[in-house]
């Protein structure tokens, strides 16, 4: 019945910004992007890296996320080839991790951020346990 995550929604505070991080600097190809007029709704894109598509939702005027940890989706991961090529690279973009890299043994996993603070997992798997 079900298959796969389809997509990935993301409202950010500043559409163009966001457009920008997500395709210039973690290289996702724009495959879409529509004008909306329903309520603040303004513009969709879509996004894709591999097999995996991420919405960005251009509103006006969103509202800021609360600081503190809430119940709720926590972040999207990407897996990379090599955490030290994948960090090196995004230190070069300023992009610095905010969290590891830590090595988990089967998996070497660090965060970052995207514009709004938002976190991005990243993962270099030795082993899938799956």
């Amino acid at each position: 019945m079900f298959k796969r995550i389809d997509h990935v929604e993301i409202l950010p505070g500043d559409f163009d910004r966001s457009m920008a991080f997500y395709r210039d600097i973690l290289e996702f190809r724009l495959v879409s992007q529509m004008p909306v007029q329903v309520g603040p709704l303004k513009e969709i894109a879509y996004l894709q890296l591999g097999d995996t598509v991420i919405e960005l939702l251009h509103i006006e005027n969103p509202s800021p996320m609360p600081a503190s940890m809430t119940v709720g989706y926590r972040a999207i991961a990407l897996e990379v080839e090599s955490m030290e090529a994948a960090t090196s690279y995004l230190r070069d973009h300023g992009i610095y991790v905010t969290w590891g890299p830590i090595d988990l043994g089967v998996s070497i996993r660090a965060e970052i951020t995207d514009p709004d603070g938002l976190p991005i997992e990243l993962r270099e798997w030795r082993h899938k346990p799956w």
